[in-house]
């Protein structure tokens, strides 16, 4: 299989990657991050919606970026979430995109994390736009519509794709929905490429292994094709840097794409219908499922 995992990377998120050298990884200076795209409409027209969950020893922050689809930059904002700036975990922002009045409001003063950076209980954040809540994260829903004084957006947000760098020696977790009607997975990778035997991998989903690679060292690159749930789910992988490059410096590539190979588009790719009779660039999520666009990119960074 042609797999190259450098070909993978979305020229939309690059201005938000945070650099990661070759210098080996530790504790110290892992960097662990939690993209997601999602296509959601914005005063008039549909736009790309990029959320940054980022923390490292000393920060922790949420950044939000407002894209048209063509990736032309409409609007930043960073909210810092560290211990010591509490009052920061509530509040909200007000700008402009293309002239039109948006809001996003958060709180993040009892959100519980699970190990990573972005947070997977009692939390809310929303994005605002002609009185409708167009994008809203988190579990906090009652309360997010009650602040926010906003019905419903009439088209939810579109989940196109997330993208995860996660650090540790042996064990991976994410977690991850692969059809928005049914619950979210928790995923976890490990290895054991050290020791005596032969290395192997084993690909968990919800506590189940899907995927069990012996011969690691002939098999680090591969692809395969899982049920969850009665859907199927197609899982590559890319580890040549776990077996081959030093300690700390190489990651390993997992990609779980929901449906069968040849249902499969390209990552990020829009369907839909285009009127551009009136100027408008509408691209209607209706006529494509969540699940047929949705990819997981999982970076498996392993500590010395």
């Amino acid at each position: 299989m042609a797999f190259r995992s450098q070909s993978l990377a979305n020229p939309v998120t690059q201005p938000f990657a945070e650099k990661i050298t070759d210098d080996p990884i530790t504790h110290k200076t892992a960097h662990s991050t939690v993209t997601c795209v999602y296509q959601t409409h914005i005063a008039g027209f549909w736009r790309k919606v990029t959320v940054l969950w980022s923390r490292n020893l000393m920060n922790h922050s949420l950044t939000i970026m407002v894209t048209n689809l063509e990736g032309d930059f409409l609007y930043t904002c960073k909210i810092d979430l560290k211990p010591w700036h509490f009052w920061s975990k509530k509040g909200y922002k007000s700008f402009d995109v293309e002239g039109n009045h948006v809001d996003v409001y958060w709180d993040l003063r009892s959100a519980k994390f699970s190990g990573g950076p972005e947070p997977c209980a009692d939390f809310y954040v929303a994005i605002v736009s002609d009185e409708e809540v167009v994008l809203l994260l988190g579990d906090y829903k009652k309360k997010a519509y009650k602040r926010t004084k906003s019905r419903p957006a009439l088209v939810e947000a579109t989940l196109f794709y997330k993208k995860e760098n996660v650090f540790a020696k042996k064990s991976f977790s994410t977690r991850a929905k692969f059809d928005d009607r049914k619950k979210e997975h928790d995923i976890v990778v490990e290895s054991s490429t050290t020791g005596p035997k032969d290395p192997e991998m084993w690909v968990s989903i919800d506590g189940i292994v899907m995927i069990h690679v012996r011969n690691l060292q002939w098999k680090f690159r591969g692809n395969q094709t899982v049920v969850v749930d009665k859907q199927p789910v197609q899982v590559f992988w890319d580890v040549h840097d776990w077996l081959f490059n030093s300690p700390g410096t190489g990651h390993g590539l997992f990609i779980f794409k929901p449906g069968l190979a040849e249902e499969s588009d390209a990552e990020g790719s829009v369907n839909g219908d285009s009127d551009t009779s009136t100027g408008s660039r509408y691209y209607s999520t209706r006529s494509c499922t969540t699940a047929a666009e949705f990819c997981l990119y999982l970076y498996a960074w392993k500590l010395e």
